[in-house]
């Protein structure tokens, strides 16, 4: 049975392809994958099937449905890890800027997951599929920082749990826009899709309870290092609470658009420092520290 997603044309993307504008909508499928999902008429504007090079317009209905065989078999690539622990049950790394965690339909190749199949070859969870083997939980592509790989069934049901009651310790650094009065602070505001982009996570009343917790590490003249621990894991979390309170991060491109920095940017300075949780097998409680990356302590060498 074929997945189908629906989507509404705003008027902010009308004249856009067809082809583009799904591709804007899925940002996990390639746009040589969507036009030839197209070609197999698998897209459909208003009920009727259209070309790649179809202009949408305002108040367009579009349905894209992603074939059959969604999963294809991902090949282990021999790239290399960080690696900050690794036993038995799990392997912790510290993922690059810039690397997605796992392949998606038309994005199959250099992904944590080809990495981590390389590695740890048939020796890797399968309770998300072929597609997230091994895969608990995410970071954004272009964050850094520690991630849980689970190497069985037994590893991945007991990191779950954990994520799912709030009892792991998960804390990122980053560096914000403006200068924060406070030294601690907590924000508590309930995440949701934005109701004006379909792109974006934002504030809304009807979202699911957020919660970030803010510790000033050194404050500079236009900018403040701070260090951010999750109680809740929502998508974006820590770039939309940023934003929201008047402080996005530095080189977020989606949430804090247009904003000048004093270093060239690649990707939001926020990175994953210290992930903690009770090991599946021995009970013990471990927590590991990833290291800056050079990008990061060399915005705060400028900054400074």
């Amino acid at each position: 049975m074929k997945q189908e997603i629906k989507f509404e044309v705003m008027e902010k993307d009308a004249g856009e392809r067809i082809d583009k504008f799904v591709a804007n909508c899925i940002d996990s499928l390639t746009r040589s994958y969507i036009q030839k999902m197209i070609a197999q008429e698998n897209c459909f504007v208003n009920g009727k099937a259209v070309k790649a090079s179809y202009r949408v317009k305002a108040e367009d209905e579009v349905a894209f449905s992603l074939s059959e065989n969604v999963e294809p078999d991902i090949a282990a690539e021999n790239i290399p890890l960080d690696i900050l622990y690794e036993d038995g049950d799990i392997l912790i790394v510290n993922k690059p800027k810039h690397m997605v965690v796992h392949p998606a339909p038309g994005h199959v190749s250099g992904t944590l997951v080809n990495a981590a199949l390389y590695h740890c070859k048939s020796s890797l969870s399968g309770i998300n599929g072929v597609m997230r083997p091994g895969i608990v939980h995410r970071i954004d592509k272009d964050t850094s920082g520690s991630l849980i790989i689970c190497k069985n069934d037994k590893a991945h049901n007991s990191i779950a749990a954990q994520l799912k009651d709030h009892s792991v310790t998960r804390i990122y650094h980053a560096i914000v826009y403006g200068v924060l009065k406070e030294d601690e602070m907590t924000i508590d505001a309930p995440l949701g899709r934005d109701p004006r982009d379909r792109l974006k996570i934002a504030v809304v009343q009807t979202g699911k309870r957020a919660v970030t917790h803010i510790r000033v590490l050194k404050r500079f003249a236009k900018f403040t290092y701070v260090a951010c621990r999750l109680e809740t894991g929502r998508t974006h979390q820590i770039r939309v609470h940023m934003a929201h309170i008047g402080h996005p991060i530095l080189g977020d491109t989606v949430y804090a658009p247009g904003r000048k920095s004093p270093v060239k940017c690649d990707g939001q300075a926020l990175h994953a420092k210290v992930i903690g949780f009770i090991h599946p097998t021995s009970g013990e409680y471990l927590e590991f520290d990833a290291p800056l990356p050079d990008e990061f302590r060399h915005f705060l060498e400028v900054l400074a």
